[in-house]
């Protein structure tokens, strides 16, 4: 297993793109710090590590408030569609399987696990737009209920005519349009 952690160019690097991001986008985050963020974000190598990941497959990860926990911040991937290097995939372990042929590279839930983050539900999606419009041109998987899921859907929304829409697909489906939004919490 490969060692989740960067090296100090990394690090500052990665630091620099998400304090511009975040001072470039205060509405997402009214009343944090990015001092406390980044003293956060230092002591613990393995979130860092998450969010390079994150960038790396061009999440654009912020902090985003939609409810101040004590003390958590939370980042989203926060690019204009969903992240170009998290798409085609199917939703789960499980979906993938069931495929006879034509299997994707990887899943959502899988690749998601790989990174250290988790996928937003049907609800963060939906807050996620108080802040602006995305997928727009692209759908993002969402957490699946299990009793959806025991049935071999899974469920996407995406962003059109002014409203987030919320739809079904067998698990196993993967489309280049189609991928997935994360979220660390730090």
């Amino acid at each position: 297993m490969a060692k989740k952690e960067l090296s100090t160019e990394q690090q500052e690097e990665l630091l620099g793109k998400l304090k511009s991001r975040f001072e470039k986008n205060m509405n997402r985050h009214e009343g944090v710090e990015w001092d406390e963020v980044q003293k956060k974000l230092e002591a613990a190598p393995d979130k860092l590590w998450s969010l390079f990941q994150m960038e790396e497959t061009g999440g654009e990860p912020d902090v985003v408030t939609l409810d101040l926990q004590d003390g958590v911040h939370v980042f989203y991937d926060c690019s204009p569609e969903t992240p170009k290097d998290r798409r085609s995939l199917c939703y789960d372990r499980e979906a993938w399987e069931a495929r006879k042929k034509f299997k994707p590279e990887n899943t959502a839930m899988d690749m998601a696990a790989e990174m250290g983050i988790k996928m937003i539900s049907e609800d963060e999606y939906r807050s996620l737009h108080q802040f602006g419009e995305f997928d727009r041109k692209t759908s993002t998987w969402v957490l699946t209920p299990e009793n959806i899921r025991s049935h071999g859907g899974a469920i996407f929304c995406d962003y059109r005519y002014g409203q987030v829409f919320t739809y079904h697909n067998g698990a196993d489906s993967y489309y280049a349009s189609r991928g997935f939004r994360g979220k660390l919490e730090v």
